[in-house]
């Protein structure tokens, strides 16, 4: 599939189910403990490496980046979909939000304070993922924390609906955790840690990667 199919994909199905998503995943966060204690530590991590502006890269709704506001980072959201932007803008109207990929971030080199890319990479595919954390690294500060979350395994399925029902025609990449480490330190990332989070998780096991 070509970059504009992908992207076009990924951009169409995330706009049907963004009302459905705001919904469903509003308060999704109170029932996640590890994931909680996993963004107080990466905005600690942003915090002792200096702050400034954090970017959720692939922020949905923007669910995250309010949780992320409200740790005292200044955080902002960057989404390929339109209407999931709105539910954000609309949900969280003192937070900026702007329209944009990962694989072609509109944001200065080494301007970034750290950088979130929560369950976003996941509809990305393998060639177009190095592209995307060699963007990371131009956009970031030296030192500046990144933190990567992710389906693990390594297959791929094709998502046909979701989020209530609705159509989607959307590719959901699993990946080992050692592929993605790989792929940072060949970004020129140093990774710092990595852990898997267990079911439930949409049943699915999650990896998580934190690099600099």
């Amino acid at each position: 599939m070509t970059v504009d199919g992908w992207l076009a994909e990924n951009r169409t199905s995330y706009d049907t189910v963004a009302e459905s998503y705001a919904d469903l995943l509003r308060d999704a966060l109170a029932d996640a403990p590890y994931d909680r204690a996993i963004l107080n530590l990466f905005a600690d991590l942003v915090r002792e490496a200096g702050d400034g502006p954090v970017a959720d890269v692939g922020c949905g709704t923007g669910r995250l980046t309010a949780y992320l506001k409200g740790l005292g980072l200044d955080a902002f959201g960057i989404d390929l979909s339109p209407g999931m932007l709105a539910a954000a803008r609309r949900d969280h109207p003192t937070l900026r939000f702007e329209v944009g990929s990962m694989t072609d971030l509109a944001l200065p080199d080494a301007s970034l304070a750290g950088l979130m890319a929560w369950w976003s990479l996941i509809h990305v595919p393998d060639e177009a993922v190095p592209v995307a954390f060699a963007q990371f690294r131009r956009v970031l500060r030296p030192g500046a924390p990144l933190l990567v979350g992710f389906f693990t395994g390594d297959e791929t399925r094709r998502k046909t609906e979701g989020y209530g029902g609705h159509p989607m025609q959307i590719n959901v990449y699993h990946r080992p955790t050692e592929r993605v480490a790989a792929w940072l330190r060949e970004a020129g990332f140093t990774v710092e840690a990595r852990m898997e989070l267990a079911p439930p998780r949409e049943r699915l096991t999650g990896g998580i990667v934190i690099a600099r």
